[in-house]
């Protein structure tokens, strides 16, 4: 998995590609809460090039936005292909987090 970031006025996104799983979830979560831990408090999931999610991955969404939570911020996400998008349909993560169809919905509307 390849993970990239950059800041978009007080907003930090972060672009993932490849798959968030088991194998991944680990890097992705220490990222994230680094993130979390210095100076972000609103987080933009770019899920444009996340071709896979399982629950260790959306274990990593939840235990970021709690962190962000305490810090009065907030996850949100952006850009769910279909398969990404059915798995939090499914597991009901659709109604936990606030998702945007693009980057620039999400943006304008952080």
């Amino acid at each position: 998995m390849e993970i990239k970031t950059r800041r978009q006025g007080d907003i930090d996104v972060v672009a993932l590609n490849g798959n968030l799983d088991t194998s991944t979830a680990g890097e992705a979560e220490e990222f994230l809460l680094k993130l979390v831990a210095g100076n972000a408090t609103k987080l933009l999931m770019n899920c444009s090039d996340l071709g896979y999610i399982s629950s260790s991955g959306l274990r990593v969404f939840l235990v970021a936005a709690k962190q962000l939570k305490e810090k009065s911020g907030e996850l949100r996400l952006c850009s769910l292909n279909s398969t990404v998008a059915e798995v939090f349909e499914i597991s009901g993560f659709d109604t936990i987090f606030n998702i945007s169809k693009s980057e620039e919905e999400a943006l304008s509307d952080f």
